[in-house]
């Protein structure tokens, strides 16, 4: 196997000249040098050991990412977008699998912290939990001040550099374009209450029905899980609670799928009798019959967006606040939703 002492030797290099190019060090190396050292690297299929790097630079070159639920089609949308950036930045990538449990993202945090990553990216909304966040926040702290660099996607009560959805926005519109078609009795499948997401469509889809003097009891949400089996649940039990629904509004299109085989397995028929509509636009939700109404994440752009974040330094003279981006939602209106049934 090649070592570093072989390529400056093809080069005709020293061996810290060699070792500033692989490295990418800041020292001045002429651009001819640099090719020469590339060229023989190339032709020696060098690889740079990364541990070797590490001990030099601090930093391994990989980004690591705590998702919440990797087969969940938004976190595995969200890591493609951050396996495109770090294709071109020569990045490894290392994703972490939190189960959706507020101490594995810490574990796995400190993990990553103990690697020696460049980078980590918390791809999942923001637990409202003044604990949970406070022992977040010295994490950060601590990885940031010994030159990692962090990026959030979602809305945090942290504070890093983040990417934000409009989720608010998102559940607005549709909530309008529901009560623009006639209706005024509503099932909300919510994800669980104490994320930050949860709380911004919520909101936005509430204040959207007031907008049309339509009032959503507490009774008509339920709390669903995320999944398609915790829709189905859901749907279940707004059914009962709400038995002259006439529209659904779930939280993300896993549970929408859940809504809507419920809503067949008891012969009700969607739209005419009952509209459905989700959140995110999963590849398979214009697939589906009826096709889904949905509110469309830039999910891959999102975790493009927190990459380049993240692999990005800042601007010379740029103040120490955090960067934040803001990507807008889009209403997709397919076969789920129609017009309230008359009568």
């Amino acid at each position: 196997m090649a070592n570093l002492a072989k390529v400056a030797r093809r080069a005709g290099v020293s061996l810290a000249t060699a070792s500033r190019v692989i490295s990418n060090s800041p020292y001045g190396v002429t651009a001819e040098l640099r090719e020469r050292v590339l060229e023989a690297a190339r032709e020696l299929d060098y690889v740079p050991n990364a541990h070797a790097r590490a001990l030099v630079s601090s930093r391994t070159q990989t980004i690591g990412v705590v998702a919440q639920d990797v087969s969940d089609p938004y976190f595995s949308e969200v890591v493609r977008g951050v396996q495109h950036v770090a294709d071109e930045a020569d990045r490894l990538v290392t994703v972490c699998n939190t189960h959706r449990d507020p101490e594995r993202e810490l574990a796995y945090f400190r993990l990553l912290r103990s690697q020696m990553v460049e980078a980590i990216l918390l791809a999942s909304s923001g637990l409202e939990d003044e604990g949970h966040v406070k022992t977040m926040a010295a994490q950060i702290a601590a990885f940031q001040s010994s030159g990692g660099r962090v990026a959030l996607i979602g809305r945090h009560s942290l504070v890093a550099d983040n990417v934000v959805p409009e989720n608010f926005k998102g559940a607005r519109a549709l909530g309008l374009e529901l009560s623009r078609l006639g209706h005024r009795r509503f099932g909300v499948i919510s994800s669980p209450t104490r994320l930050a997401s949860t709380t911004d469509k919520l909101e936005g889809f509430k204040d959207a029905l007031s907008e049309a003097g339509i009032e959503l009891p507490p009774e008509c949400v339920v709390e669903g899980d995320f999944t398609r089996d915790g829709g189905y649940e859901s749907m279940r039990k707004l059914l009962g609670r709400v038995p002259d629904l006439t529209a659904v509004f779930a939280a993300n299109d896993l549970m929408a799928v859940g809504a809507l085989a419920l809503l067949r397995e008891k012969g009700v028929a969607v739209p005419e009798e009952v509209s459905v509509a989700g959140f995110n636009d999963f590849p398979i939700a214009r697939d589906m019959v009826p096709s889904l109404t949905t509110v469309r994440l830039p999910l891959v752009e999102m975790g493009a967006r927190a990459a380049r974040l993240a692999l990005r330094p800042r601007e010379d003279g740029a103040d120490g606040g955090p960067r934040v981006e803001s990507l807008p939602t889009r209403l997709i209106l397919r076969d789920s939703t129609g017009p309230a049934p008359k009568g």
